[in-house]
C-alpha cells in the first residue's frame, strides 16, 4: 500500500496493519503460516514445471486429487509433514526442501 493511501486512512480512523496483526499471530505462528504457504506453494510450483495434473500428482501420493488441491492451498487440514512427506515423494531433495523452508524465514 503506497504511502499516501495508508495515510489517508490512518487519517480517517482506519488501523492499518497485515494479516498477522489482524489474526493477532504471535511471530511464531506467523512464522509457521508463512513456512506452511511456502511448503504449499512450492509443491504446486514442482507439479506445474513437470507438467503434471493434480490427479497424476494424487497417484503417485495415493491420495486424491482433492486433497492435492487443499495441500497447494495450505488447507487448515494439511500439516506441514504431510506437505514435506509430499514433496520427498515427487522427488524432491531434502536440500530443496530445506531451501525453501529457509526462504521462507
Amino acid at each position: 500500500m503506497d504511502k499516501t493511501k495508508r495515510t489517508r486512512l490512518e487519517t480517517a480512523g482506519w488501523r492499518v496493519g497485515d494479516a498477522p496483526d489482524f489474526l493477532e499471530l504471535t511471530a511464531e505462528e506467523a512464522a509457521f503460516v508463512e513456512l506452511k504457504l511456502a511448503l504449499a506453494d512450492y509443491l504446486r510450483d514442482i507439479r506445474v514445471q513437470h507438467g503434471w495434473t493434480q490427479t497424476y500428482v494424487a497417484r503417485v501420493l495415493g491420495s486424491s486429487q482433492s486433497r492435492v488441491a487443499k495441500m497447494e492451498a495450505a488447507d487448515a487440514s494439511v500439516s506441514v509433514d504431510l506437505l514435506v512427506k509430499s514433496l520427498l515423494t515427487l522427488g524432491v531433495s531434502r536440500k530443496q526442501v530445506g531451501q525453501v523452508i529457509a526462504r521462507a524465514a
